[in-house]
């Protein structure tokens, strides 16, 4: 299918470039056609006058280019001496590569004159070539084919005529723009109006935002080029700024070949170095500060594309189409990153081309423990601290991770090695992202009654959750520890010994559910009056059918995430201290 669809866009390129050129354009025209529209102008006089107006300065940009460009050949044997001299004066200037550049110079300057009617170099060329003027070197027969004149006429008309074209599309598109959106929308959406009414206000405004921040941001580049270039005393300094504001729609190659005539006539205008570098400097520093600082503040994420991808639909699109394709290829891969986004079938464009992460952070992390790379793991959690805090940390990455973790160990896909290498490394990044090093009951300090105690229901897993809910209440100002997995009995001595406030059995499901219920029970039967809470970290179940399974006491809970358990025993602990004062 995708080779049947990139086929017909190939070779039905001659209607489809002028088509996909003339959306653009109405894209752009819309809003000032509609604005003209609510001043009460009639729908059709406002679209003549926009498009009138934009093919008029079209022209005129045109017609002053093509003049300063005639004035720019008309001035180029004036630069042969001085860019001879340059050449020359560069080390090895004898070499045959320069001799070769040098030759190069004089037959452009030959191209030139020949091009120009009634220059002297034109005629002096043309007495040079006569028969007989040079008896030493024979004169080269060429069988040059007839011309026929309406292929001339073609060639010179193509572009006219493509032009024409391109603005008749633009025309009935902005006239029926209403109908031609519902009919896409019956086309394309089969039954989700919802899903595509979305996509296309979505791609409407990614498009737009970006070509009017693209033009905005190339005027002003151009601008501060032109500038510049006058300043230098590069000739048609206007002309190479208006050139830098027109190639830099088209990516990656726009800047390089705006940069390069500007380059080219400062090494051959001025007879030294200083002006080329500064030249090369000027478009060196401004690219880069352009396409590093100012366009990512810009855009930020509304244009919805990764660089590669941006990168891929050009040389695509250019394949396909030529030029007008990499100047379309952005606009084209937007639609269909937005497309990708509502239509399921197309989802895989979206992953493939979007900007988006398609993994979520503790998906992230995950993934690259099951890799080995604790690096990179721990480089995970650092982007998400810039942004979010400890505890979102913890609940929203580490635990769900855990969890993925446990699922994978209950479906016997996860080694012992691999499940040990993951809770190991957990606990070393934790360690390092706190100030406080990790210690555990049977090394923290006695003699003091604690307020929360976190004991685990049955494994390593379980255990660092506990760590991790403990390390919170540190936060909060709670005297929390938390203990070793263990025996039960093992764990059941060491809470006694301790008399906290709270004790918190933490378990990861779908394995310490049971471990977790047995564990209370005998906890509650040991100590009755001990307030204990039950956590099911990332339990998607029926809580309150859990809680009746597990026979908790009336004041004791069952919880399953961050957020629920701390404010319980924030609540429980002031309970605590105002019955004890009283």
């Amino acid at each position: 299918m995708a080779v049947v669809v990139i086929a017909a866009l190939y070779l039905a390129r001659v209607v489809f470039i002028p088509l996909a050129l003339a959306l653009l354009f109405s894209l752009l025209l819309t809003p000032v056609v509609s604005f003209l529209e609510k001043i009460m102008i009639p729908r059709l006089l406002a679209i003549f006058f926009v498009v009138l107006v934009l093919l008029s300065l079209i022209g005129f940009v045109g017609w002053k280019t093509s003049q300063q460009f005639i004035d720019l050949t008309q001035q180029l044997p004036t630069y042969q001496k001085t860019l001879e001299d340059k050449i020359h004066s560069l080390p090895g200037a004898r070499n045959q590569s320069l001799t070769k550049a040098s030759d190069t110079v004089h037959e452009l300057e030959k191209e030139v004159a020949e091009a120009t009617p009634g220059s002297s170099l034109a005629t002096d060329s043309k007495k040079s070539s006569a028969p007989g003027s040079s008896p030493s070197r024979p004169m080269a027969v060429e069988v040059v084919p007839p011309v026929n004149p309406l292929e001339s006429v073609q060639n010179m008309l193509g572009p006219v005529f493509t032009g024409g074209v391109i603005a008749v599309f633009t025309i009935f598109i902005l006239m029926g723009r209403e109908d031609l959106r519902n009919r896409f929308i019956r086309l394309a959406g089969g039954g989700r109006l919802n899903a595509m009414t979305q996509a296309l206000d979505d791609a409407t405004h990614r498009i737009n935002r970006y070509l009017l921040l693209e033009l905005s941001v190339n005027a002003i580049y151009g601008l501060i080029i032109g500038t510049a270039l006058h300043f230098i005393g590069i000739p048609n300094a206007s002309l190479w700024g208006l050139g830098a504001t027109i190639l830099r729609f088209l990516p990656y190659v726009g800047p390089p070949m705006a940069a390069l005539m500007p380059i080219l006539l400062s090494l051959a205008v001025f007879s030294g170095w200083s002006h080329a570098l500064a030249t090369v400097g000027l478009f060196f520093v401004l690219e880069l500060l352009v396409s590093n600082i100012v366009e990512p503040l810009l855009y930020g994420t509304h244009i919805g594309l990764s660089p590669l991808a941006i990168l891929v639909a050009a040389i695509f699109w250019t394949l396909i189409w030529g030029f007008p394709g990499l100047v379309l290829s952005t606009p084209l891969t937007v639609c269909l990153v937005v497309m990708g986004r509502y239509v399921p079938s197309l989802s895989f464009l979206s992953i493939l081309l979007g900007d988006e992460p398609v993994l979520s952070p503790h998906v992230q992390y995950y993934q690259r423990l099951l890799a080995a790379d604790q690096s990179e793991a721990r480089h995970v959690l650092e982007q998400y601290l810039k942004e979010k805090s400890v505890e979102e940390l913890y609940g929203s990455v580490l635990i769900p991770a855990l969890a993925l973790a446990e699922q994978d160990r209950h479906r016997n896909v996860l080694d012992e090695e691999t499940q040990k290498f993951i809770y190991q490394s957990t606990r070393e990044i934790i360690e390092d992202l706190e100030d406080n090093p990790i210690v555990p009951f049977s090394e923290a300090k006695a003699g003091h009654r604690i307020d929360v105690l976190c004991i685990p229901a049955r494994d390593d897993a379980d255990e660092v959750v506990g760590i991790l809910l403990s390390r919170l209440l540190l936060r909060q100002g709670q005297t929390a520890k938390w203990i070793p997995i263990a025996t039960v009995s093992e764990m059941l001595s060491r809470v006694s010994e301790e008399n906290p406030g709270i004790v918190c059995i933490s378990a990861l499901p779908p394995f310490a559910l049971n471990h977790a219920g047995n564990l209370y029970a005998k906890l509650h039967a040991m100590l009755p009056d001990l307030h204990i809470i039950v956590c099911l970290w990332e339990f998607d179940g029926d809580v309150q059918g859990t809680a009746t399974r597990l026979k908790l006491a009336n004041d004791h809970g069952l919880f399953t995430t961050l957020p629920q358990t701390l404010h319980h025993i924030a609540s429980q602990l002031t309970e605590n201290a105002l019955a004890r004062e009283t």
